[in-house]
């Protein structure tokens, strides 16, 4: 990222730290490859770069070795090491369907991973009728998957290259969340429970049913659904110290959404939201209806949000218990603070780097680490000054 950070610390506005600018200006004489100060409300911190050119980022996750693992959305799995980008991709990785949104999406390890091994990636997926969602898992040996299994597909195959989600939480009771999109053209059957499509689902590790979702046994239902009535998720989170995950809703021009997940609840698209279709024309005159759950947050204009993370670490003592959301169409990073459930404030971060921003995450360590999205995309890092 060298010369394209420094030439980013000319572009940077009044909130950077003025001694921070002026180191900026002297290392970038040097040819130095400069961290970039960035201010926060309740925070100074700055914005080391990791690894760049990856190609359209998507997802990342921490292995116990130090090492991270990111998708890239054209299909390979690649490893980030402390020297940087290792040259060659994960062996062993799924064929993906990659065109328009579709591709290698998220990557999450199982909760017992030290022991098994086991790696999960969701990503879109080719068969009859056209793409969908799925989710395969592989055991990582020697920076190779080794056999393969695709554990999850959506139901039906449709056709386009639009809302895939797709976001992987494992649960405190070790059932896997996998979020779905609405394919873009079949945006009605986000309220049929007869498909996947505008879904989340919840597995076991394995790729069976939990006994207890929500529309077990009901006639006409497909068993792995959870909740129901999303345009498309491709942000979800576990709030630490429960066992509620939130989910984040991309929506049209505006009502992009942050929501509660409950099992069985439907969260109302397309008959209500706060958005509009990209013509302007009106996808819905109701904001709110009986039996459809409501937004804790909304987005009018849309940011266009992908990735969450709730941030508990010991890095930022200020932010623990916020909500942190990228943005892609607006570019930034966005802190949201809670209140219980309530969102009492937000802010924004990161916009000075200009860059679409795909997925944050908490690692190990306590940092936060922000993949942006582009060809020659960047894995950054957020540590306090």
């Amino acid at each position: 990222m060298g010369l394209d950070l420094c030439s980013r610390l000319f572009r940077v506005s009044s909130r950077l730290a003025a001694n921070a600018l002026l180191f900026g200006v002297a290392a970038c004489t040097a040819g130095a490859d400069v961290p970039v100060a960035e201010r926060s409300d309740v925070h100074d911190f700055r914005v080391t770069q990791l690894a760049g050119g990856l190609d359209h980022p998507w997802g990342l996750a921490f292995l116990p070795d130090g090492r991270i693992l990111v998708t890239e959305r054209e299909g390979a799995l690649r490893i980030v090491g402390p020297d940087g980008l290792e040259p060659e991709p994960v062996r062993g990785t799924p064929k993906v369907y990659a065109s328009g949104q579709g591709g290698l999406l998220d990557v999450v390890l199982h909760p017992d991973f030290s022991e098994n091994r086991l790696v999960y990636l969701s990503f879109a997926g080719r068969g009859d009728g056209g793409a969908g969602t799925e989710v395969a898992r592989g055991r990582l040996v020697d920076d190779a998957l080794v056999d393969l299994d695709v554990i999850f597909r959506q139901s039906p195959k449709v056709g386009g290259g639009r809302h895939f989600g797709s976001r992987l939480v494992f649960a405190p009771d070790g059932t896997l969340f996998v979020s779905m999109g609405d394919r873009g053209s079949y945006m009605n059957e986000a309220q049929n429970l007869g498909t996947h499509i505008g879904t989340i689902a919840r597995i076991m590790d394995d790729g069976s049913v939990p006994a207890d979702n929500p529309f077990v046994g009901r006639s006409g239902a497909l068993p792995e659904i959870y909740s129901y009535g999303h345009r498309n998720v491709q942000g979800m989170a576990l709030r630490p110290g429960t066992s509620t995950i939130w989910a984040q809703e991309h929506g049209p021009r505006g009502g992009d959404e942050v929501n509660i997940l409950r099992p069985g609840r439907n969260y109302g698209w397309p008959a209500i939201t706060y958005g509009i279709d990209y013509s302007g024309a009106i996808i819905s005159d109701k904001t709110e209806a009986p039996g459809m759950e409501q937004p804790v947050v909304y987005w009018v204009p849309s940011i266009a949000p992908s990735g969450m993370e709730f941030y508990n670490g010991d890095k930022f003592p200020n932010w623990r218990g916020n909500l942190f959301v990228g943005a892609l169409a607006h570019m930034h990073l966005r802190r949201l603070v809670l209140d219980g459930d309530r969102v009492t404030e937000q802010e924004v971060l990161l916009e000075d780097l200009e860059e679409r921003i795909r997925a944050v995450k908490q690692g190990p360590d306590g940092y936060l680490y922000v993949l942006t999205d582009s060809s020659a995309g960047d894995l950054l890092r957020l540590e306090p000054m």
